[in-house]
């Protein structure tokens, strides 16, 4: 098993590595929501709109229960979300055509403007963080992050990866 930095066998970590792990995660988070927040709280939205927004992008003509689904949250906290960015012109929502009690969600213009601007700023950070730890380091990064998630969350995460191809 290698080794990082410092010597420290990763098979046998202290409680107190593990900490530090966590807090590095926490403070990593922090920093990586930090632009969007920026942006979205001159438009008075938050963090459940840049999530909506996001999902919506990555899978245009996407369903609320899709949605729901992806985002893990409660109907009535989707409705309030979905309400307002539609009602601020960034998502349109269609009736299916298939089964008429489905809403089919996609970005307008604007909504895409919205999202390129918000992952453009986790992009550059995420970047500038990628290339300061080096190849190997991003890749067992995605693998700790994987391991972390849940088996029906890494399903799904594998579900959305697979639709860029």
């Amino acid at each position: 098993m290698p080794e990082v930095q410092g010597g420290e066998n990763l098979l046998f970590l202290t409680d107190e590595q593990l900490r530090q792990g966590i807090e590095a995660m926490f403070f990593a988070y922090r920093g990586f929501t930090a632009d969007p927040d920026r942006i979205l709280a001159t438009m008075a939205y938050g963090r459940a709109h840049h999530r909506a927004i996001h999902f919506i992008s990555r899978s245009p003509g996407t369903t609320v229960n899709n949605l729901l689904n992806i985002l893990g949250v409660t109907k009535q906290s989707l409705n309030r979300v979905l309400r307002t960015l539609v009602e601020d012109g960034l998502v349109e929502s269609r009736v299916g055509t298939a089964d008429k009690r489905e809403r089919h969600l996609k970005l307008t213009e604007e909504g895409e403007a919205l999202e390129r601007k918000l992952s453009d700023a986790q992009r550059a950070r995420m970047r500038a963080a990628y290339r300061a730890a080096g190849p190997e380091a991003v890749s067992g990064f995605r693998q700790v992050l994987e391991a972390m998630m849940d088996p029906e969350m890494r399903r799904r995460y594998y579900t959305i990866r697979e639709s860029e191809v």
